[in-house]
């Protein structure tokens, strides 16, 4: 090993070494031919100042091994100091004609044949598009090609006019990263240690990237290049293009398709999400023209009806007595989403969510014929290095009957999901503890702001209009339930066979998480804050010590939203701080502090060096923040039909903000192939399952509609009522119950005295009243309304599945126009290839058999 590190050191010192030429925008090795593919950065040994002599041996025998085993792969090195710091190395990577056929065919990877001859129409809107398109003549559209799978033997089929060419830089990259990925640099125990991975986590390798091709600011001085880096910076990434179409083949063209599939998601959902917030908009301005005419908020607030009605304390002993007129205020805002209009926008977002699923299916089986990836797993995807790594174990396959290494036993793999199960479910016991926490922060603190707010029924202050102990309670512990779902956050994110596997692995184990994590508050909120509470003379208590919350009288639905606007707005705010903000100071600091040591001319490689690296998954927090606003804006919507209009707002925000991040503050992400989203379609299928079933029961038993519905139709006429049609005058005083003052328990009776002679106050539940035979019983209006909520959420919860079924039947996850280019590519593709293998074999079979027809044998045929 020794002499194989002296020889590669001398390799690199005779012919290998070169210096910085002095030409910035430059993407080629010192001769100007040779194309880098990819660069690698070490630290110089010889010029640290440290006392690990043996450490940094060690260090450098294992690159020197790693570099020599890529010149046996076939890969071309160039070393150059650094400008700006002499104890950098960049090792310039570059893969040759011959390296970069032979790794395309190994990787199935799918390049042009000939041009596409299909003739596409013109969609009806196409005109309007094109306003939104970026112009054609500062990114011009890709020509189409129909594709097959690389094969050497066949490479005169291939459509190739520039053997320079021919593979984009983005294939480039990725088949040099294969290597990289691949190459051994030590044997320990039998056992081979490889990949770039390994070195760059061992800080042998300080990173490892491939290269921007110019500067974000401006164009490459090189006239030969296209500075697509620029253009994405000036046509997509800028904040001038929020209201642009995405160049959606020109990002995957410099990015790769996984980024691709990424954008190409976001900006659908984004364009879906314009019918939800414009249908949200309406229900919204519905509910604040009806407020005027809500009848039972104008009892609330009438000093002749909710001034006559004293409640009971919410608490015991430190609670008053309390004005129904004081929860005035928070009952018109009630009006505004508890409203005629939530019901209609809850069923439209059940159907919309089906659309948007079967339509992004579409949409996703188009990009996957014109990226090339219709057949993408089957073929191209690769092992995973770390994954190969693990193989020790020997296995016989049972299809092929050959022996398969595999990285662990049936008995060890038992003990790897043990493991990973108990570490998922100890991460969700632990978010439960600190709902479990947040709601004894609730039930603690009512006390104190009862006690500073005081509630009595003589005070007038305009404060108490707007401040009540519930409000203060309600928002102070919404604005704890964030800062712990984000703690938690921060510390969750400090091996399956293949990177989609692994992926899709960690995207289950993730989300599992992030659900409860986001969405246990909203949930306690919606079902089971005030719904057991029991009654003043019997209250329920909660872990033996405190008592059950109460919603105000108009129930938890004002309270749910307050939740969800503080949530999905703070998570907004902070998530674009910590992508945007911190890279951009990090960076920021960075330049400051390489200005300040020279004023050299800095090569390509050395700029992008000081820019971030990307973090090892990629996009999954990306995709994770957005599947995340998915769940709000379609979980709980019947609460906050508002939520879809903060979302696209956002997003297109989160589209540029994602754009500028990647072209402008982090490193080139090496292209990987996607032929979908992966794990988050299945995840927002559930989502849109059970979404139905929560906004049904938030209508049904958070929000006031159907004891409303039961009151009008039955409770306020004979035989239950006394109006001689259908009102909802005296819906408040037929909802609240009776109590009489005397039945308290002496741990929970007000410490307050009673006001003036009153003997009773009022509570929310239907209970029959003192001094009847089943006093404090649920009386007959409380089964009434249980039945029509049962009923409510049976019926729209099928009505919606139906139709959602319906609408899943009747839109084909795949085109007739798609399905008909594919079967058109690969009947050209083997018309293409076979014709011209039969061709050969013809021609061949032709000059044999007249040779052999030209000696004179006794089975040559006779002449007529």
């Amino acid at each position: 090993v020794l002499e194989l590190g002296r020889g590669i050191s001398s390799v690199l010192q005779s012919g290998h070494k070169a210096d910085f030429d002095n030409k910035p925008d430059s993407l080629f090795f010192s001769d100007g031919q040779r194309r880098i593919d990819f660069v690698l950065v070490y630290e110089d040994e010889s010029k640290k100042m440290t006392h690990k002599r043996s450490d940094h041996k060690k260090q450098k025998r294992k690159r020197q091994v790693y570099e020599s085993n890529l010149i046996n792969n076939g890969l071309q090195l160039e070393a150059t100091r650094s400008v700006l710091d002499e104890k950098l190395i960049f090792v310039k990577v570059h893969a040759p004609w011959e390296v970069l056929c032979t790794y395309a065919e190994v990787m199935h990877i799918k390049l042009p044949l000939q041009p596409n001859d299909l003739k596409t129409r013109d969609s009806a809107f196409n005109w309007f598009s094109r306003l939104l398109r970026v112009d054609e003549n500062i990114i011009k559209p890709e020509q189409e090609f129909f594709t097959a799978p690389f094969e050497k033997e066949h490479l005169s089929n291939f459509y190739i006019q520039d053997k320079d060419t021919f593979f984009n830089p983005a294939t480039r990259s990725r088949i040099v990263h294969f290597i990289l990925s691949r190459v051994e640099y030590a044997t320990k125990n039998n056992v081979k240690k490889f990949g770039i991975n390994k070195l760059l986590d061992a800080g042998i390798y300080k990173a490892a990237f491939p290269l921007h091709d110019s500067s974000f600011r401006h164009p490459s001085t090189d006239p030969d290049c296209p500075s697509e880096r620029y253009l994405l910076y000036k046509e997509w990434a800028h904040p001038k293009n929020i209201f642009k179409l995405q160049p959606l083949d020109f990002i995957r063209r410099y990015y790769g398709e996984k980024i691709g599939i990424y954008f190409a998601w976001l900006g659908f959902y984004t364009n879906m999400l314009t019918v939800a917030a414009v249908v949200g908009v309406g229900c919204f301005l519905y509910g604040c023209l009806a407020k005027d005419n809500c009848t039972w908020s104008q009892e609330v607030c009438d000093p002749n009806i909710g001034g006559n009605i004293i409640m009971c304390p919410q608490c015991d002993k430190a609670c008053t007595y309390w004005n129904l007129t004081i929860t005035c205020e928070s009952s018109k805002k009630l009006c505004i989403f508890d409203s005629f209009g939530t019901l209609v926008f809850a069923v439209f977002m059940g159907i919309w969510v089906t659309l948007f699923l079967e339509f992004w299916k579409r949409r996703q089986a188009e990009l996957e014929y014109e990226w090339d990836t219709v057949e993408y797993l089957e073929q191209e995807e690769q092992i995973r290095p770390e994954y190969e790594a693990q193989c020790t174990h020997v296995i016989m396959n049972e299809i092929t009957q050959q022996k398969e290494h595999v990285p662990y036993t049936a008995c060890g793999k038992c003990m790897r999901m043990t493991f990973c199960t108990s570490a998922v479910l100890f991460w969700i016991l632990l978010i439960i503890a600190s709902v479990v926490g947040v709601i004894v922060y609730r039930l603690s603190v009512f006390l104190v702001f009862s006690a500073l707010l005081s509630q009595h029924i003589t005070e007038t202050q305009a404060i108490h209009k707007y401040l009540t102990p519930q409000t203060a309670t309600s928002v102070t512990a919404s604005v704890i339930s964030f800062i712990v779902i984000m703690i938690l956050n921060i510390i969750y994110e400090k091996l399956p066979r293949t990177q989609t596997d692994y992926e899709n692995s960690l995207t289950t184990k993730m989300f599992l998480f992030q659900f409860v994590n986001y969405y246990s508050s909203c949930f306690y909120i919606a079902f089971f804050k005030g719904k057991f509470v029991g009654y003043p003379g019997n209250p329920v208590y909660w872990l033996g010590k405190y008592r059950n919350e109460e919603c105000d009288p108009g129930g938890c639905l004002l309270e749910l939203t307050t939740q969800l606007a503080i949530i999905v707005g703070g998570k907004a705010i902070w998530n674009n701080i910590q992508e945007v903000l911190l890279p951009w100071v990090k960076n920021l600091i960075g330049r400051y502090c390489a200005a300040a040591r020279s004023e050299k001319i800095v090569p390509r490689w050395e700029h992008d060096y000081h820019l971030q690296p990307i973090g090892k998954l990629g996009l999954f927090y990306e995709y994770l923040e957005m599947v995340i606003q998915f769940g709000f804006v379609t979980l709980f919507v019947a609460s906050f039909p508002l939520a879809p209009l903060l979302a696209i707002i956002n997003n297109m925000l989160e589209i540029r903000l994602d754009a500028w991040k990647m072209t402008t503050q982090f490193r080139r992400i090496v292209p990987q192939k996607a032929q979908d989203i992966g794990a988050w379609q299945p995840i927002m299928q559930g989502i849109a399952i059970l979404a139905v079933v929560t906004n049904a029961m938030i209508i049904a038993f958070t929000s006031d509609m159907i004891p409303r519905l039961v009151y009008y139709w039955s409770f306020s006429v004979p035989p239950y009522g006394n109006h001689s049609t259908y009102t909802m005058k005296g819906y408040i005083n037929n909802t609240l119950s009776v109590f009489n003052i005397s039945d308290f328990k002496n741990e929970s009776k007000p410490s307050a005295p009673q006001v003036g002679n009153q003997t009773t106050c009022r509570y929310r539940d239907f209970r029959y009243p003192p001094g009847h035979q089943h006093q404090y019983e649920h009386n007959i209006y409380y089964w009434h309304v249980i039945a029509a909520k049962l009923a409510f959420i049976i019926v729209m919860e099928h009505v919606i599945y139906f139709v959602k079924f319906i609408i899943s039947y009747a839109i084909p996850d795949v085109s007739q126009k798609t399905k008909s280019k594919v079967k058109r590519e690969k009947y050209l593709t083997q018309k293409l290839l076979h014709e011209n293998d039969l061709k050969v074999v013809t021609k061949s079979m032709g000059k044999i058999a007249g040779k052999i027809f030209r000696v004179d044998s006794p089975f040559r045929p006779k002449a007529e």
